[in-house]
């Protein structure tokens, strides 16, 4: 048996990443549909991400798109 060692946050930025990467044009919304975090904590590990340079919002908050710039 296999113990996971990542901690959540690691696990989390993963997920929200993978999610943009099959979808760039994924909402917030959908976001906390998908991992099952809240609004605010969608918003703060996007807002880490983008302070990062990971990831970068292309075009108008509806109808952009995200894009990775760089893998964490």
């Amino acid at each position: 048996m296999q113990i996971d060692t990542t901690n959540g946050k690691g696990s989390t930025v993963e997920k929200i990443l993978k999610l943009i990467k099959e979808n760039p044009h994924i909402t917030q919304e959908e976001l906390v549909k998908m991992t099952g975090l809240s609004r605010r904590g969608i918003e703060w590990n996007i807002l880490k991400l983008k302070n990062e340079d990971i990831i970068k919002r292309i075009g108008p908050d509806k109808g952009g798109h995200w894009k990775i710039t760089k893998t964490p």
